[in-house]
């Protein structure tokens, strides 16, 4: 598929680069930060909706790009290998930040307190932040080494 002459894939790609280092930074900010938490919550949630989004779109359209183009380079393979890696990390992602955003808590940013959530003690608040952090990291990971790869496929 293409649009204005160009892979669907060459487009949707960026998208992934772009959202899934952002969504990485939010989600950490977000696992880190407990009294910024009303501030960081939903730019989290979205962006690893948008970055999850992003990097499935790319593995689909990268799958169609490679059956109408066949190409068959071992470079190619380590990109596609890769990304598949990545497209399943990020669904993990996903769930890992809209399952921090519902059980962590954090203050208000209202005057009134309006919002806040009650902070749960015991292993939520130390096990979830350390997961949101490794996940974020595994991503970032994955997305630097699925895009190295392709780069290296197409610019030798």
């Amino acid at each position: 598929m293409e649009i204005f002459g160009l892979p669907v894939h060459v487009l949707v790609v960026h998208g992934a680069v772009v959202f899934t280092p952002l969504a990485a930074l939010a989600t950490i900010v977000f696992a880190l930060r407990p009294q910024w938490r009303y501030l960081s919550r939903w730019p989290a949630v979205l962006l690893a909706l948008a970055a999850t989004g992003s990097v499935w779109m790319a593995r689909l359209s990268g799958e169609d790009l490679q059956e109408a183009r066949s190409l068959p380079d071992q470079l190619i393979a380590t990109h596609e290998s890769r990304g598949e890696v990545l497209a399943l990390v990020m669904i993990v992602f996903l769930v890992l930040t809209l399952l921090g955003a519902r059980l962590l808590g954090g203050p208000s940013g209202l005057a009134s307190g309006r919002g806040a959530v009650a902070v749960r003690e015991g292993w939520v608040e130390k096990v979830v932040p350390l997961a949101l952090v490794a996940i974020s990291v595994v991503a970032l990971v994955y997305v630097v080494l699925t895009g190295d790869a392709g780069a290296r496929a197409t610019w030798g």
